[in-house]
Formats: structure tokens, sequence, C-alpha cells
């Protein structure tokens, strides 16, 4: 395969859009758009990617896939019913209570402190695996649930995105979430964490039910996340740019939903393309373990397009400013890295200037050289900073020590 360009890769995209939605016409205009984005993620991905040989990346895609133990961890299994029928999954890692109850009491003293439970949420296009390294590390230590948000992992589809009715809201998120706390934790404390698309499901819970939050959740941490103005976002491309693709892409999007089918083939035969996209808006670092990188893009490989077409809208609508106020008085981390470029840091550090007009006051965390899917890319600066949450909030004794990060954590470890 010989030297490709920026722009060899702005017009891949745009064939993919033709081909996708079989209308050249628009596919002009979206395919400008697109290639605009595939340009500026083609400029911050090492070119010597685009120049080896397709047959050689895709071995080398499926090595990483045989060796790579990230997202092998499994708990015990239920689910939830949303209050629109849609099937919500989620896993519970227990602690062993012969084990666990007498180490409380040994560490924390007669006063023990009801066992907490800890939910993760994850973000858009993921599912709970993107949780691999914490989940590793606080594994026996504390009780922790993690769910697949609707239509993505082992949940069933969005009842009404799916019978073609109104796309898919955070506030619906929330509800979601709240369902799915009833069912995996229905009393005692509450340690709620959330990346991305995850934190801003955490909001709408609080918007909705706030006495929840507020006699039963102890602690909170936001990854990665924004309370609002998502439609402000550059992605890192020029004004030109990211106006053109904020027309155009709501309606792209529908229309290569209403041909999955086709675009899902577009997408594996372009897996080169996706690829060097989903490295350019997941991660900041050079050298990202391979294994990791082709670890996330396989989860957001796995969501189809017509789902990441049903959840686009909410972005733009969401702002649930007003309801991080539910979340004052708690111990909460306000976590991000300092390159990302889907929910820049900024937005983390209004949440937390909000979050500091009451005490305890909100940790902010930047972390550096970290993208989008900081948990990935630098899992041990986010699982020390969620251990120092749960010490805050009596979820684990100070004497504690969080378990392996994940990188070698193989099922059941």
């Amino acid at each position: 395969m010989s030297e490709t360009s920026t722009g060899d890769v702005a017009e891949a995209a745009a064939v993919v859009v033709a081909e996708a939605t079989g209308n050249w016409r628009r596919a002009g205009i979206a395919g400008a758009a697109i290639g605009v984005v595939a340009a500026g993620a083609a400029a911050g991905v090492a070119l010597e990617r685009l120049t080896v040989g397709r047959g050689m990346r895709k071995k080398a895609r499926l090595a990483l896939d045989a060796s790579g133990p990230y997202g092998a961890l499994r708990g015990a299994p239920g689910k939830a019913p949303a209050d629109d029928g849609t099937t919500l999954y989620y896993e519970v890692d227990e602690t062993d209570p012969d084990v666990a109850a007498p180490r409380r009491r040994r560490l924390f003293g007669r006063k023990a402190p009801a066992p907490v439970t800890v939910v993760f949420s994850h973000g858009y296009c993921l599912n709970q695996d993107s949780w691999h390294f914490q989940r590793a590390a606080l594994r026996g230590l504390v009780r922790t649930v993690h769910w697949d948000q609707r239509s993505h992992g082992r949940s069933g589809r969005s009842a009404a995105a799916a019978a073609g009715g109104a796309p898919v809201s955070i506030d619906q998120l929330g509800r979601d979430l709240k369902a799915v706390i009833d069912a995996a934790a229905p009393d005692g404390p509450l340690v709620l964490v959330g990346h991305s698309m995850g934190g801003m499901t955490m909001m709408a819970l609080a918007a909705h039910y706030p006495e929840l939050v507020r006699e039963r959740v102890v602690a909170a941490a936001f990854v990665g996340t924004s309370s609002g103005k998502l439609g402000e976002v550059s992605y890192g491309l020029p004004v030109a740019g990211v106006n053109a693709v904020r027309r155009v892409l709501p309606g792209v999007l529908r229309a290569l939903g209403s041909q999955a089918e086709l675009v899902e083939r577009g997408r594996r035969a372009t897996a080169d393309l996706f690829a060097g996209l989903i490295k350019r808006y997941s991660f900041s670092s050079k050298d990202v373990d391979p294994a990791v990188a082709r670890f996330a893009e396989r989860m957001i490989e796995s969501t189809p397009i017509d789902v990441v077409a049903e959840f686009y809208p909410a972005f733009a609508e969401h702002d649930k400013t007003e309801a991080l106020a539910v979340f004052q008085g708690l111990p909460v981390l306000v976590l991000a890295g300092d390159k990302d470029l889907v929910t820049p840091s900024a937005h983390s550090e209004a949440i937390a200037d909000l979050l500091r007009e009451a005490e305890p006051a909100a940790e902010l965390v930047i972390v550096p050289d970290a993208g989008h899917l900081v948990m990935l890319e630098h899992p041990e600066a986010v699982t020390d900073r969620l251990a120092d949450l749960l010490v805050r909030a009596g979820a684990v004794p100070p004497a504690a020590t969080v378990g392996r990060y994940g990188s070698t954590a193989q099922p059941g470890g």
C-alpha cells in the first residue's frame, strides 16, 4: 500500500458515506464534513499504520484480540426492567462475606459502616468492560455493580427508538440507572462512578430522584464528562470544519442508521480508517498499549450505527448543571484528561467549580497526556484517585490496598 495522505483519508470517508446512503448528492456534503473529521484524525495518527499491508494489519488485530485479557472479567449476571420495558443487563462483583466482614471489623473496628456498593456507568458507544482496570483493582475489596446502558453491550435495544419513536434522552438513562440500582443494590450506601455519558446519566438520576442521592449516595466520581454545552465542542477541528460537521452530522447519522446493514459492511471494509478515528478521539499518549487500543476499538465497533444515530441528538440537548447541586456536600472526584477532544477538561473544571461551593469541596484532577478514555489510557491515575475517594467516603478502610490494575488480570482474578 502506498503512502496515504490526509486528503486520501478524507476522500475515503466520503466514499463510505456515499455507499452507505446510496445518494451521491447528499454524500458530497456529508462526505466533505466527515472528511474534515477524518483528515483531522489522520493528522494525529502515526502514518506508518496506513502504510502497512491490509492483510498484516488484519492479522495484528486478530492477534491482539486473542492475547488481550481486557474485558474478560465477569460477575454475577442480572437483568433490570426499565420503565419502558427495555431489559438492562448488569453484573455484580460481590465480596466474600466470610472474608470481608472480619477484615472490615479488623480495619475499621467495632463500628464498621454498612458495606457500600459502587455502581459504574459507562460512556457512549462503550460497555461495562470499559472499566476493566478499575474493576480488576477493586475486586474483593468492595461490592461493585457494572451495567450496560440501553442498546449497548448485553442490554436490550431501546424499545421506543427501535420502533422508530423518539431518540434516546439522557433523562431516560437516569431512569435506567434507577432501575439498575433498584434491582442490584436496593438498600445500603452507594458510590456512583460515571464516564462521559455515564456521568450525564448520574446527573439525570439526581435530577429525577434527588432524594435517592441525598439519602443513599455517599460519594460520586465524574470522569471525562460534561453537564452541558456540548454543542460548543470543536473536537479539535478548525472552526469551518466543525461548523460543517454540526450542520450535517445529525442528518447523516439518521441516513446511515436507516441503512444499518450496508453501513456495517462499510465499517468492516474500512476498519483501518475507523481505527485511526477511534485512536485519535480516545487517547492522547503515543505509547498506549496496542492491546488496550484494540480493546477500545472493539468496544466501539460493536455499537451498531443505528444505535450511534439514536443517541447522538441527546448530547446537544443535554443540560444538567442544576442537577449537580444535589451532589454538593458529598465527597466528589471530578477527573478528566488534559487533551480530551470529546468532553474537554474545561467541562470538568466547570463541574468542579460548582461542586466547590459546598463542603467538602470536590477534588479536581486533570490527568496529563490523556484523552477521552483516560481510565484505559492511564488506569493507575484513575484507580488511585478512585481508591482515595472510596476511603474518603468510608467505603474502604484507609489501610486497604487496591489490587492489580488489570493489565494481566484473568477471568475471575
